[in-house]
């Protein structure tokens, strides 16, 4: 993955890393640390303020699908109803799209969801909604088709990343990037492989608490 960018110290002309915020995701299923990527600050920021503020704490992994993504944020998730339709839900506001080279869609990824291309042509990002990807592993040959399907060019990180770690390669530069689980991956495959009812909501509510970690 890309690096962090470097802080220029002020009493001295080398650089260090610049540290990346951390946030713990709690579940019944275990728990996922996950690193906020610098490289996108725009979400970063608005991340870091939602779970501040705790707003994340009780809504649901509402859109659930195995080998592709949990996703979870809707506010009108809070104690909904069992039939209640998810995923419309937003605070009133959009994130501007932050596409950058080497953040992509592997397994882990932290990532915005956003409205179609129709109604959202500059691909901004919801206020709230995220998933985090699951995907799945793809031969080479299997990875090259998808690009030509595509009419893309894959680079060779995205080949190497995809080949072993696995992903969502389609999503790749339309969808923003801003965090990667560096702990508990196999809480996303647990959370994935749940039952659910048509339109991919799990039957039994996945719950979240998200908190940052000093």
């Amino acid at each position: 993955m890309l690096s962090s960018c470097d802080a220029q110290t002020s009493n001295s002309q080398s650089s260090e890393p610049e540290k990346r915020q951390r946030v713990l995701i709690e579940t019944s299923y275990g728990n996922m640390t996950v690193e906020l990527y610098n490289e996108t600050p725009k979400h970063r920021d608005n991340f870091i303020k939602l779970v501040k503020e705790g707003f994340y704490d009780g809504l649901l992994f509402h859109r659930v699908i195995n080998n592709f993504m949990i996703q979870g944020g809707d506010p009108n998730s809070r104690n909904a109803s069992k039939n209640q339709r998810l995923g419309d839900g937003n605070l009133g506001y959009t994130v501007p799209a932050e596409f950058v080279k080497g953040l992509i869609h592997q397994k882990g990824a932290l990532a915005a969801a956003r409205m179609g291309d129709q109604v959202n042509p500059t691909k901004a990002s919801s206020s709230c909604q995220f998933y985090i990807v699951q995907g799945m592993v793809w031969t080479a040959d299997r990875l090259q088709m998808l690009a030509a399907q595509m009419g893309r060019q894959l680079d060779q990180q995205q080949i190497d990343v995809y080949t072993t770690v696995g992903g969502t390669p389609h999503l790749d530069y339309d969808y923003t990037v801003f965090g990667q689980v560096i702990e508990g991956l196999d809480v996303i495959d647990k959370i994935a492989a749940v039952q659910c009812a048509p339109g991919d909501r799990p039957i039994d509510d996945v719950t979240m608490k998200i908190s940052l970690i000093d």
